[in-house]
């Protein structure tokens, strides 16, 4: 591995601990809360001011949600309900607003589905399928790396070092490694990472966690296809798109044994899982600030679901009520 591993699409994935965690960077260990997180966050990608500290750079959408029959989830409000409104927003990694789209790396996307009743179910997930460390000390430790010496320069021996000596941080860097250039949201994968159970009263519970398939299939553009791209192409192709042919995202569950991880987001389950169909998104429209301040906390669903103890799942609420309360401050 070469520091090529280490994009700034993968920085931009970052997500802000908002619990006391203990963290060992180099040989220091120290308490780490939220605040700490946003500070090595605004160190790696630079204070701009009334956005989002990661992912930055995104894309508002709107359209509706047509629910799948299944047995597994049967009685959920969210699939009994039938086609519900869907707020969107699709993101490029990091925390400039006016990132380079020709970078590979991540690509984020929040999906919020509004009920009858008021209430909201919202899938957050990235083009990645395993997070940066098992846990948010992992994490931290992790991204501290990154930082650049007094000199402004990083240190890719001590990012590799750090990768070896923490087994869970290895299957990312695999994948950053080898990561292409999104050629389209509307052609990219996303993952939930976390996992979640479903249980109605007196039932079993179901575990699962969850990824969304593109309907028009996934594409990626490789080193040149790229740089022949505008820096900000896609929410122009985007847009195209809609104009041309359906958009739609398929939000599949991926049922877990009790052998599965339900507390490591690191970990991929086995590619021989059963899914369901939990239902369809199919987009509308693009464009505009639908989303600017909207909060795609992926603990925020309907009822019938329950999060996980999954450490990096639990501090994501008050880290992103920490970011949005930044964001609407002008902060």
């Amino acid at each position: 591995m070469k520091n090529n591993i280490i994009t700034s699409g993968f920085a931009a994935s970052v997500l802000l601990a908002s619990i006391t965690v203990n963290a060992n960077v180099g040989e220091n260990k120290e308490d780490i809360q939220a605040l700490d997180f946003v500070e090595l966050f605004e160190k790696m990608g630079g204070k701009h001011p009334g956005y989002r500290k990661a992912h930055a750079s995104g894309l508002c959408a709107s359209g509706t949600f047509m629910p799948s029959n299944s047995d597994y989830f049967s009685g959920a409000a969210l699939l009994s309900n039938g086609e519900l409104p869907v707020t969107m927003r699709f993101s490029l990694g990091g925390a400039n607003p006016k990132g380079d789209e020709r970078a590979p790396g991540a690509r984020g996307m929040g999906i919020k589905i509004k009920l009858p009743n008021g209430s909201f179910h919202t899938f957050t997930g990235n083009n990645f399928p395993v997070f940066a460390g098992k846990d948010p000390e992992t994490f931290y430790g992790f991204l501290s790396t990154l930082l650049p010496d007094v000199n402004g320069k990083r240190d890719p021996a001590r990012t590799l070092a750090y990768i070896q000596n923490n087994p869970s941080v290895q299957a990312n860097a695999m994948w950053n490694k080898t990561a292409k250039t999104a050629a389209s949201y509307a052609n990219t994968q996303f993952f939930g990472l976390h996992t979640f159970y479903f249980q109605q009263p007196g039932e079993q519970r179901i575990k699962f966690r969850w990824h969304v398939e593109p309907s028009l299939g996934v594409k990626t553009l490789d080193k040149v296809a790229a740089s022949q791209m505008p820096a900000m192409f896609l929410a122009d192709t985007f847009a195209q798109q809609l104009k041309e042919e359906t958009i739609r995202f398929t939000i599949m569950a991926t049922l877990g044994e009790a052998k599965d991880s339900d507390i490591d987001p690191s970990q991929q389950w086995p590619s021989e899982r059963p899914q369901v169909e939990l239902g369809t998104v199919t987009i509308k429209a693009s464009g505009g600030d639908t989303c600017k301040n909207t909060n795609f906390d992926p603990n925020m669903i309907s009822a019938g679901f329950i999060p996980s103890e999954d450490p990096v799942l639990k501090m994501r609420s008050p880290a992103y009520a920490i970011s949005f309360g930044k964001r609407l401050s002008g902060q």
